[in-house]
């Protein structure tokens, strides 16, 4: 291929895309600023230096090339920095986005009805509290592993919720969203292989896998219950399958894992009627016991109104909403008043 001025730069933007965060990490690892590795970054790309990229490592990521393990190492602290439980949560996502995943500020501010000044300044704030705290840029000691992990995937999660579920904006979906929030949980368990991360990408990948199925032509919302199932996505099924036995295996599973395994039951049923709904509240009961919450306990009562009867599930809904602090729950009453309605 001819070397135009074309060529140059369309392959420079091919090497940024599939690099610039890996190059990200690093320099942020060896200069210890945010911004002055931002510059760095900009600054190479710029000057069309791609040389640059395929020394620090392989833009097809193999292992065996120069750095290829360092690059690795470096992503997965940049994650665990831009989750660091020091910042706000609201900061946690909006960095993690822009450092990790390469998301325009005008596209995260987009995302989360917000203008990109606020969002940028949310950043900002975030790096300065990195810096002045010495925040360490590094993978969590075995023994900070486990509530370090949590804020992470807490992060990765929500980007996944507020695709599949947009809280604002005409479409009721982002799969952009949905979509970077699969490929970043597909990352994280690249590089550390917590039965949780699995139980987290499974339960992302069974949830899109009705994507296609989740609305009308006209846009409205379909419930579980009436989609057609033939458009559910197989492959993402038998994968969620596959990282849900692996998580449950291990015996070191969380929430996540056993929310995947009853969206799980629900993409092995062929229809509402197959639904093995004895194997669900057995899934409630564990989360019930793991995360009380109304939510869970709700869902818990829809379960086993299913499995025993509306009766059965209007005894829990009633006690759900005897407390005084969930009388105005409305989803509970939307609940009790379906059980009334069915014979």
């Amino acid at each position: 291929m001819e070397n135009t001025s074309g060529n140059i730069r369309e392959k420079v933007e091919e090497v940024y895309r599939s690099e610039s965060r890996k190059v990200l990490a690093t320099l942020i690892r060896l200069l210890g600023d945010f911004d002055l590795a931002e510059e760095a970054l900009h600054d190479a790309f710029a000057a069309a230096l791609p040389k640059l990229a395929i020394e620090l490592g392989s833009p097809t990521g193999e292992e065996d090339e120069p750095g290829g393990g360092d690059f690795e190492d470096d992503r997965l602290k940049l994650i665990f920095t831009c989750c660091h439980p020091a910042l706000p949560p609201e900061a946690r996502t909006a960095l993690t986005l822009r450092e990790v995943c390469g998301f325009t500020t005008e596209e995260i501010a987009r995302a989360f009805l917000t203008s990109p000044s606020t969002l940028a300044q949310r950043i900002v704030r975030a790096k300065t509290k990195i810096k002045e705290a010495r925040i360490p840029y590094q993978v969590p000691s075995r023994a900070e592993l486990p509530d370090r992990l949590d804020a992470v995937l807490q992060v990765i999660y929500l980007v996944f919720n507020e695709g599949y579920s947009a809280s604002s904006g005409q479409s009721l979906t982002r799969a952009d969203l949905s979509g970077e929030a699969i490929r970043l949980g597909r990352l994280l368990l690249e590089l550390m292989t917590a039965p949780e991360a699995k139980g987290l990408l499974a339960l992302m990948l069974l949830h899109e896998s009705r994507r296609a199925a989740r609305s009308s032509l006209e846009g409205e919302l379909i419930l579980l219950e009436s989609q057609d199932r033939s458009l559910w996505n197989q492959d993402q099924i038998m994968e969620g399958k596959r990282l849900v036995e692996e998580a449950l295996a291990s015996r070191r599973y969380g929430p996540y894992t056993l929310q995947a395994a009853i969206s799980l039951a629900h993409a092995e049923s062929s229809n509402p009627a197959a639904t093995d709904w004895a194997r669900i509240v057995g899934y409630y009961d564990r989360l019930a016991r793991m995360i009380p919450s109304p939510v869970v306990e709700l869902n818990r009562a829809v379960a086993i109104a299913m499995r025993d009867g509306p009766a059965a599930g209007l005894t829990l809904v009633d006690a759900i909403l005897a407390q005084v602090a969930l009388a105005d729950y409305h989803l509970a009453h939307s609940a009790r008043a379906e059980f009334c309605r069915r014979p």
